[in-house]
């Protein structure tokens, strides 16, 4: 049903084997969204199910507390909108129906049990939807508690999916037997590795026929599997999660030499998943081995988050991939949400870009492509931070773009966006300023160059009525640089913005910011 522009609250749940995961989001009347609630709840759905694939009764109590909590949740934000589906567990059960009517009476809820393609759909379009590939095709896994999703797609469309049944409990039922809380013996994981081997065949040759530029790897096992990885290898816990395959082999060996009393101490674990963690460790680790994967980046983003993309797709508010891409619709989403002025937005990401491409030319600079996206992203985000208050905006700027999980950017990414936001006025940026901490130097050269470009274009349109109809730099030398600026008629107050980021500009780029004004000289 078409979206009628009017806001309103949605709802989607995912009753997986494991657990189960609530996302409650409202859709503002500009079109943007706001998440209201995450949750999750570990509920174990499908304990002792895999050997006969039924699922016992303390388990579907356990689901149904879960889930008549979690409707009570989307009808307390009042959500006119509930999807729900169950997975794995519910799906190979005997007496799922008995399941399907505890969920209906106990929690008012209608559950969709989904087929393992359509789950691995699902979870293609939430995952994919916070990636940044474009034409690339990448390559999806998730590990979850009954089964194993593997996709190959990229921005606009899958073309792989596969539903395998390796998930980190069925394996853990499957070879590890009840009550064990010893370490894992070689020969146990070996076999359950060869079990993996045999069940990847098919996979590893649809995989081999596509070029995959990233892997990512989603679910509570990955996740944790990379947090585990941090502590163990003192990583940088400021970048995006990731998991080496040298690093998953040492560690998975350590956990398997564990008790289950010591494992569930290691640092970085979830105690809650130390039972559990070996049988989805083995199943990555021979993903990894058999497909030659040497790292995995790691999202949070899955099941739930794909049911919402689908949602939005339905009612018309799924900008089109071939117009729009995700980074494109994550900073939109940001600022709409914020309610930000989108014209003087417009305007300054304009500016600022003619700015960057004609101090290419004039060799002010040599940067590419990339740092040009990061520019324009910057500018069409600075004034963001008026959403809190116009006194020291540039400061909510930074705050707002760099606790907004921007979708679809690293952390290193969005360190830059919301540091070039920042110096659009007052400080300059210095090398010893907290928010530089963690940037290269290249990272830091590239802030401070560019947020002096943001500053010339914020300048520009200082009066917010897009005086200045076009600019660019005509020629430098070293001792000077010459900006041209197009104007519709008078503009003086944009012309003292300009000559005031003179000294950030000399700072940034060594050279005496020099201004030639056009007025009503039609195109220059």
């Amino acid at each position: 049903m078409p979206w009628d522009g009017k806001p309103h609250v949605a709802a989607f749940i995912d009753i997986g084997t494991n657990s189960i995961r609530l996302l409650v989001v409202r859709i503002n009347s500009n079109g943007s969204y706001t998440v209201l609630r995450q949750e999750k709840e570990v509920v174990r759905l499908g304990e002792s199910e895999f050997k006969d694939n039924v699922l016992i009764p303390a388990a579907m109590e356990r689901a149904v507390v879960v889930c008549r909590k979690f409707a009570e949740l989307a009808k307390n934000f009042r959500a006119d909108h509930v999807s729900a589906v169950a997975t794995s567990a519910a799906r190979e059960a005997t007496n799922q129906q008995e399941f399907l009517d505890r969920i209906r009476s106990g929690a008012g809820l209608e559950v969709s049990v989904i087929s393992g393609r359509e789950e691995a759909r699902l979870i293609y379009m939430g995952v994919s939807s916070a990636q940044h590939l474009g034409k690339n095709k990448g390559l999806f896994i998730d590990i979850g508690g009954g089964s194993c999703e593997v996709i190959i797609g990229d921005q606009k469309q899958y073309h792989y999916l596969d539903s395998l049944k390796l998930g980190a409990i069925r394996m853990t039922t499957l070879f590890i037997p009840e009550g064990h809380t010893g370490p894992i013996t070689d020969a146990m994981y070996d076999k359950m590795r060869k079990y993996v081997r045999a069940a990847i065949i098919r996979t590893k040759k649809e995989v081999a026929d596509h070029k995959i530029s990233v892997t990512v790897a989603s679910s509570g096992t990955a996740i944790n599997l990379a947090q585990i990885a941090v502590q163990m290898f003192d990583l940088d816990e400021t970048q995006q999660l990731r998991l080496r395959r040298t690093h998953l082999k040492k560690l998975s060996a350590h956990l398997r030499s564990l008790s289950l009393e010591k494992r569930r101490a290691v640092p970085g674990i979830n105690p809650e998943r130390a039972d559990i963690i070996i049988g989805g460790a083995v199943t990555l680790e021979t993903l990894m081995d058999e497909l030659g994967i040497n790292e995995v980046l790691v999202s949070e983003r899955g099941l739930r988050d794909g049911l919402f993309v689908e949602y939005l797709g339905e009612i018309g508010l799924l900008p089109d991939s071939d117009t729009v891409n995700v980074r494109e619709r994550s900073v939109l989403q940001l600022a709409r949400s914020c309610d930000m002025d989108e014209d003087h937005a417009g305007i300054v990401q304009r500016l600022a870009l003619q700015l960057f491409d004609s101090a290419r030319i004039v060799k002010l600079h040599t940067f590419g492509r990339w740092e040009r996206e990061m520019l324009s992203y910057a500018a069409f985000l600075h004034d963001i931070g008026d959403f809190i208050s116009f006194n020291n905006h540039h400061l909510h700027s930074y705050y707002i773009i760099i606790n907004s999980e921007l979708l679809g950017f690293d952390q290193k990414e969005t360190a830059i966006i919301a540091n070039i936001a920042k110096f659009h006025r007052k400080k300059v940026p210095r090398r010893n300023d907290p928010e530089m901490d963690g940037l290269d130097n290249d990272a830091q050269e590239t802030i401070s160059q560019l947020s002096a470009l943001l500053r010339i274009a914020e300048s520009l349109d200082r009066s917010h009525v897009g005086m200045v109809e076009g600019t660019g730099f005509i020629r430098a030398t070293k001792e000077r640089a010459v900006l041209r600026i197009l104007s519709k008629g008078e503009c003086q107050l944009e012309c003292w913005g300009v000559e005031a980021d003179g000294k950030a500009f000399q700072k940034a780029y060594g050279r005496v910011l020099v201004t030639d004004v056009e007025v009503d000289k039609g195109i220059w």
